[in-house]
């Protein structure tokens, strides 16, 4: 008799500006990969962050998110946040992704400053009841107030929360838009085919040196 085996994709999201995407960001996407076996991360640049301001325009973000991805054949893009109209809610992402796709597990990558705040994002509660959170810690920010947080959203809202492996590369796309900027060197920050096209069309500089 052959036992048929109930298997479910298994899909990271892994959201942000990408304002711009930076290595950091894909080792963090990468250590989630390995660590929980999943089978693909999908890279969802936001369409108008409504917490952010500032942000660069979302087509140009996309296609440096693309570069940046293209050599992996476990990452994919998704445009999903940016089609839609007005303000990016996470809550309506998960939701259109697993309405689209039923039979995949999808979990939510985030950083462990944004778990601290995930509870005064919009609907946290649907976040929470549709998807396991995957914490990227750094270092400063594993400590006991962390496990507190996490106790508390898992009391809160049921939460399936697990950790992922300390990410200790220490990389901000404020401080990349700074270098850039002055005219310092971002390499081994960004992919090296997103530096080509940061340089080729003058991204983040001032307008009087457009």
């Amino acid at each position: 008799m052959v036992i048929k085996m109930d298997y479910r994709k298994k899909v990271g999201i892994m959201g942000g500006t990408f304002n711009p995407i930076h290595l950091g960001h894909m080792l963090v996407a990468e250590n989630a990969y390995e660590t929980f076996d999943l089978d693909e991360i999908l890279f969802v640049p936001s369409g108008i962050p409504y917490m952010k301001e500032d942000v660069l325009d979302a087509k140009t973000r996309i296609t440096m998110t693309g570069i940046a991805i293209e050599d992996n054949s476990h990452f994919a893009l998704s445009t999903i946040e940016v089609d839609r109209d007005g303000n990016s809610y996470s809550y309506e992402t998960i939701r259109d992704l697993k309405t689209a796709n039923p039979n995949i597990e999808y979990y939510f990558i985030v950083g462990a400053d944004s778990l601290f705040k995930m509870d005064k994002w919009k609907c946290p509660e649907k976040i929470f009841s549709e998807v396991v959170i995957l914490v990227a810690r750094r270092l400063g920010n594993d400590g006991p107030e962390l496990d507190e947080k996490v106790a508390e959203l898992k009391e809160k809202y049921n939460a399936d929360i697990r950790m992922l492996p300390i990410n200790c590369v220490d990389i901000s796309s404020t401080s990349i838009r700074d270098k850039v900027r002055k005219h310092q060197s971002i390499r081994y920050m960004v992919h090296y085919r997103v530096i080509e096209y940061i340089n080729k069309n003058h991204i983040y500089w001032s307008e009087d040196e457009k």
